[in-house]
């Protein structure tokens, strides 16, 4: 998939950063499908570093689009339908600090998809400001080793074979896991 988003870019060099940007709206829109290809392109076709920024603004913005969105297409819709769950409401009605907090938290922690945490912010109280600050700077460290784990791995260094041999043996886990099941 990176290589096909990289000869886009190459074709379309001028609109290269449009492009990126409107691809990670696009994946922030969607929140299931991983970011981690466009970051890869990005990186290898605008270096490390500016490929690195780009994806991070690219999120920041899918995550802030996918958020407006969501807010004004679900909010009602799935908080009358949640209302039968205490704990769940107790979350959505997080604002200040406290929303904060769990945006942040929840950016921070890798398992946790970034289309639940945008969509469960979007139906709840917490404000867009708040929002988009504290999922903004919980990206970062996401993102940072991200970037640094499909580096290594695009340079084939030792840390790269480490990064697919613990990626491949999780992903042995899960499938011997669930054929169990």
């Amino acid at each position: 998939m990176s290589e096909t988003v990289i000869q886009f870019f190459q074709e379309y060099s001028e609109w290269a950063i449009m492009i990126s940007l409107g691809l990670n709206i696009l994946i922030g829109i969607l929140g299931v499908v991983p970011s981690v290809f466009i970051t890869a392109a990005n990186m290898m076709f605008f270096g490390f570093w500016y490929g690195t920024i780009l994806s991070f603004i690219g999120e920041a913005l899918g995550a802030v689009v996918a958020f407006l969105l969501y807010r004004k297409g679900f909010k009602e819709f799935s908080r009358e339908k949640l209302k039968g769950y205490p704990r769940v409401v107790r979350l959505l009605d997080a604002s200040g600090k406290e929303a904060f907090i769990l945006i942040l938290s929840l950016r921070l922690l890798p398992f946790v998809p970034s289309g639940f945490v945008t969509f469960a912010s979007a139906i709840g109280a917490v404000s867009a400001w708040t929002f988009v600050v504290a999922s903004s700077l919980g990206k970062i460290p996401a993102l940072v080793i991200e970037a640094y784990s499909v580096y290594s791995v695009t340079e084939w260094n030792t840390e790269g074979k480490i990064i697919l041999g613990v990626a491949a043996l999780v992903g042995i886990y899960i499938f011997v896991t669930k054929r169990r099941n």
